[in-house]
Formats: structure tokens, C-alpha cells, sequence
């Protein structure tokens, strides 16, 4: 069914999944023209993500036309945990959601969007996690009429669009000179570097995910990188986005032998690695793979089409290495004044884990500071602390 909006374009609720996957061409063609969308947006990732992990009946696709094509779209599932909701499809292992708006007639395409939404909104509530400063959900955010709420989700950090050697000056001296001997023996060991074809992706991704998962053995590893339908959708996504400009594979190889494999997502103003796997002979050989990956990856940023190097969700100490400047996301609560509870209890839910995760944060630290007291007393005599 399709509806006709104040703003004269027309809106329509896709709920299957053969009808989703048939949208290629004009979703596309829309994703070219929303300069702030991410591969998280791409249809390849979407349809893919769709197959793996969505659920029967639970399809909700807003689409916005001009006469037959798309000039907006709002890719969600129906949910029922915490509560019951729309929420973004993609799930935990996409990094950022978003809507999708056309660049030409943005005013037009966002207002029709919101009022499809708030249609939507009569009869649950709509949850947008995961979005990026700058993103479009933030249009429909701001023309919301009814009950809102804008939480603070998950910390990201980014790097500005320039090469290796441009990021190194943003160091102190004595760290950009460790920066440099690490970029020199990745010559001195005989890395070297290729970016995959899209022939040869599915490959290429097979020998990342076994990497990867030798990399981690023994160690604590996000168990979903390791199940059936997870490896099912990068192999079925990743050819595409290739194909598509959206995505580029690239090996690493000593002597021949292919000993780490990356995945790095591409958009007009976005790069990110995603996922990569690496042997441990790396190591072993004392090569720096976060520096071997970074160096890979800003030679995507700089250049004719400057991209921000985004290192994606989480705050891991070891990211802050290069001096990143912090983006998190935000998540956007909508309701209508009858689902107003459903945003209540929502927002209440987000509290109490934000408080949890608070508590949790800081008895870590009390552990890392008693048991570095622990060591400094153990490691040099008279209860001195180690320099």
C-alpha cells in the first residue's frame, strides 16, 4: 500500500523480505545521493544481514517515492525486547544505522519520511540506536511532533583524512619515532600488501575469518565472529560491496603466504575496518599489526576523495594510541503521545544498564589499581613503584 504525503511524494511499507531484495537498483541509486550513509546503509549489507539473522514477519522497510523512485528510506525490524519497537535493521555487528535521505529535495524526501514514521509510531515505539554525529535520522529527530527523547549509545572515535605520515605529527616526538621504526619493519620483515578483487573476495574473506579465529584461540573473542551465520553473511556481502566501490579487501603477505586479511568499509566521507585476522608468526616476527592495518587503511582517506577513518565502535586503550577525536553515536527515541510509555520504559532500561556498566567500570579500576600497587611492590624492593 501506498500513501500520499503533504509534501506530494508517496510513502509505502515493504514487509518482505523478496520485495526488499528486489529494491537493488533504486537503493542504490539512493545511496548515491546520501552523502552521509555508511556500507552499514548498502542494500548488499542489509539484504545479507536480512538473510542471516532477521526474522519472518518482523520486516518493516519504509520507502518514500517521487513518482517511481526513492528518494527516502528507513531499513526496520519489529522487535519486542526491552520492548516493543521498531528498531534499525543491522543488528549488533553493523556499527552505525541510519535513514537514508536523497541530497536533491532533502526537505521534501525528510519530511515525508517523519510523517510515514510517526504513522508507524501510533502503534509502537521507534528506537534508532547506533547513529553518527551528522547523521540523517538527526532530520527526522528535529521535525519529530510527539514524544522524544536523544540518549547518548555507543563511544566511537575517528581519525582525521590523512596519510600515515600527516597522523604521525599529531604524536608526541619519542611515540611518532616507535610509530616509525614499527613502519620500517614491516619493510625490514617483507610485508607485502594486496587489495583483493572482487573475484577472488569470497576467498579472501574465507582465509580472514580462519585468521581471525586463529588469532583469537585461547583468548577471550566476540563468539558471534565465529558462528555459521555470521561468516555466511560476510562471504555473501562483501563480493557486492567490492564490486560496488563500498567496501575493499586487502592481504598481507610475507614470503609469499598470506598471513593477515582486512575488510575495510568505504562510503563518500567514510572509511572504517571492520574486521581483519592475522596469523601469529606476525607477532612472533615482533610486526605491529594495528600499525600494518592503519597504514593500509589511510591510504583509503587521504588523497581525491578525502574519507574520516572511523575506528568504529568501542573505546579499547589501545585505539587512543594515534590520538583519535571522540564521535559516539546516538540513539533517537520516537513515540506518539499513546506509545509514550513504551519511550519511558526505554529510556529507564538505558539508565539502569548505563548505571551497571558504571559500576562495572569502576571496580575494574579498583582491581587494575590494587594490582598494580601489587606489582610495583613485588617488582622493586622498600614498596617503590616501577617508572
Amino acid at each position: 500500500m501506498t500513501t500520499a504525503t503533504r509534501s506530494g511524494l508517496t510513502t509505502g511499507l515493504c514487509v518482505d523480505e523478496a520485495e526488499f531484495a528486489s529494491l537493488a537498483g533504486p537503493w542504490r541509486r539512493l545511496y548515491e545521493r546520501c552523502e552521509e550513509a555508511t556500507p552499514f546503509q548498502s542494500h548488499a549489507w542489509l539484504t545479507s544481514w536480512w538473510r542471516s539473522y532477521g526474522r519472518p514477519g518482523r520486516l518493516r522497510v519504509l520507502l518514500v517515492r517521487d513518482g517511481g523512485g526513492l528518494v527516502a528510506a528507513a531499513p526496520l525490524m519489529r522487535t519486542y525486547r526491552p520492548v516493543p519497537a521498531l528498531r534499525p535493521i543491522g543488528g549488533a555487528i553493523s556499527d552505525f544505522a541510519d535513514v537514508l535521505l536523497a541530497a536533491d529535495g532533502r526537505e521534501r524526501a525528510a519530511d515525508a519520511l517523519t510523517e510515514g514514521l510517526r504513522g508507524l509510531a501510533r502503534g509502537t515505539l521507534i528506537d534508532f540506536r547506533e547513529a553518527r554525529p551528522g547523521a540523517c535520522v538527526e532530520s527526522v529527530y528535529e521535525r519529530w511532533r510527539g514524544p522524544r527523547r536523544e540518549l547518548t549509545d555507543s563511544p566511537c572515535l575517528e581519525l582525521p583524512p590523512l596519510p600515515v605520515d600527516e597522523l604521525l605529527k599529531r604524536l608526541p616526538t619519542a611515540t611518532a619515532q616507535r610509530a616509525r621504526a614499527k613502519l620500517r619493519k614491516l619493510t625490514a620483515v617483507g610485508v607485502r600488501t594486496r587489495v583483493v578483487p572482487a573475484d577472488e573476495v569470497e576467498t579472501s574473506v574465507a582465509t580472514l575469518l580462519r585468521l581471525h579465529q586463529l588469532q583469537w584461540q585461547g583468548r577471550r573473542v566476540t563468539t558471534e565472529h565465529l558462528r555459521p551465520r555470521f561468516r555466511e553473511h560476510l562471504l555473501r556481502s562483501v563480493r557486492p560491496m567490492v564490486a560496488a566501490g563500498d567496501a575493499v579487501v586487502t592481504e598481507f603477505s610475507v614470503d609469499g603466504e598470506v598471513l593477515a586479511a582486512d575488510v575495510t568499509l568505504l562510503s563518500a566521507r567514510f572509511a572504517g575496518g571492520y574486521l581483519y585476522g592475522a596469523h601469529p608468526r606476525l607477532r612472533e616476527r615482533k610486526v605491529d599489526v594495528a600499525t600494518m592495518l592503519l597504514d593500509a587503511s589511510t591510504r583509503h582517506t587521504a588523497g581525491d576523495r578525502p574519507r574520516t577513518l572511523s575506528l568504529l565502535r568501542g573505546d579499547e586503550p589501545y585505539k587512543h594510541h594515534w590520538r583519535p577525536d571522540p564521535a559516539p553515536n546516538r540513539r533517537f527515541l520516537l513515540a506518539h503521545a499513546r506509545t509514550a510509555p513504551l519511550l519511558a520504559a526505554a529510556a529507564g532500561e538505558a539508565a539502569a544498564r548505563e548505571w551497571a556498566r558504571g559500576v562495572r567500570r569502576e571496580r575494574r579500576l579498583r582491581q587494575q589499581r590494587r594490582t598494580g600497587a601489587s606489582r610495583g611492590r613485588e617488582g622493586r624492593p622498600g614498596g617503590g613503584t616501577s617508572p
